[in-house]
């Protein structure tokens, strides 16, 4: 079977570690009390993986858009192939959307983003406090989105790993699987 092109795999783990650690730092810093040092360095650390979650997903879609992703495997049932084509697609828009929708909370918000410390981001609207809400519930509910489905899609590969073992899973992982020599 035949597997992803060496940047499109990089370019997904880099993603999958960037969303997930995202993700993490969000809930984390939320949860912190009060304003601190700390909840404001990781609000600045959040954003700036938010702004690298963005930029390497338009690179992963600019990529995926120029190189053809390997077949679905033969064994592989029409609705099955549809699901994931339909999973993939809804996880690359999330992965503008929950980004974007973070980078315009935090200017609805009045706050700028300035990623790494070294530039500051455009601000897109001006501070707006009845925005700032309604974005906030926005970022909130694409992320628990998001979440719901890279969890969904760790188990349908698992599943192709475990259950079918066509193959589908070893196409992304960064090592080739070993073949045996009989």
């Amino acid at each position: 079977m035949r597997r992803y092109t060496l940047p499109a795999i990089v370019l997904h783990w880099l993603i999958a570690i960037a969303i997930i650690g995202t993700f993490t730092l969000g809930l984390v810093m939320t949860d912190i009390p009060g304003i601190t040092p700390t909840k404001l360095r990781y609000y600045s650390w959040h954003k700036w993986a938010g702004v690298t979650v963005l930029l390497l997903a338009t690179l992963r879609l600019l990529w995926r858009l120029l190189n053809h992703p390997p077949q679905y495997a033969d064994q592989m049932p029409a609705w099955q192939r549809g699901a994931a084509h339909g999973l993939h697609w809804l996880l690359y828009i999330l992965m503008f959307a929950v980004p974007l929708s973070g980078y315009l909370f935090s200017s609805a918000a009045g706050f700028p983003v300035v990623y790494f410390g070294l530039f500051q981001l455009p601000t897109l609207i001006a501070p707006d406090p009845a925005l700032k809400a309604t974005l906030l519930g926005v970022h909130y509910w694409l992320n628990m989105s998001l979440a719901a489905l890279v969890g969904l899609h760790v188990l349908a590969a698992f599943k192709h790993l475990l259950v079918d073992r066509d193959g589908v899973m070893q196409r992304m992982l960064p090592i080739s699987p070993r073949k045996d020599n009989p």
